[in-house]
């Protein structure tokens, strides 16, 4: 079972974690929506800062989070599996850090699309 922490109050996470929920069938996935959790591993904040989850007892952040999501997903399996290699994982982890960087402007247009 992977645990997956999520900004709930955040449009771009609705959407996506959505798609996931739809993806993952075998409900391989415990989705946990910060704005209701209760117990955490780590402060609100950190959680909320860089996308978060937990796989066979080791907490990811960042693309290795999302590569233990898709890993508990079929169809995704595969880009999960190739994270593993450092190389990639370091594509990847560069690629989350530019997205990081533009993010609150996506989230501003995520807000007005939704309005």
């Amino acid at each position: 079972m992977v645990t997956v922490w999520f900004d709930g109050g955040c449009p771009l996470c609705r959407r996506e974690i959505a798609l996931m929920k739809r993806l993952d069938r075998r409900k391989a996935i415990r989705f946990i929506n910060l704005e209701s959790a209760q117990a955490c591993p780590l402060d609100r904040e950190t959680l909320l800062a860089r996308f978060h989850a937990e796989e066979d007892g080791h907490l990811y952040e960042g693309a290795a989070a999302f590569a233990a999501m898709w890993r508990a997903i079929p169809l995704l399996r595969p880009m999960g599996l190739a994270a593993r290699n450092p190389l990639i994982l370091a594509v990847l982890q560069w690629g989350y850090g530019q997205f990081l960087r533009i993010r609150p402007l996506l989230q501003k247009l995520a807000y007005r699309l939704e309005s």
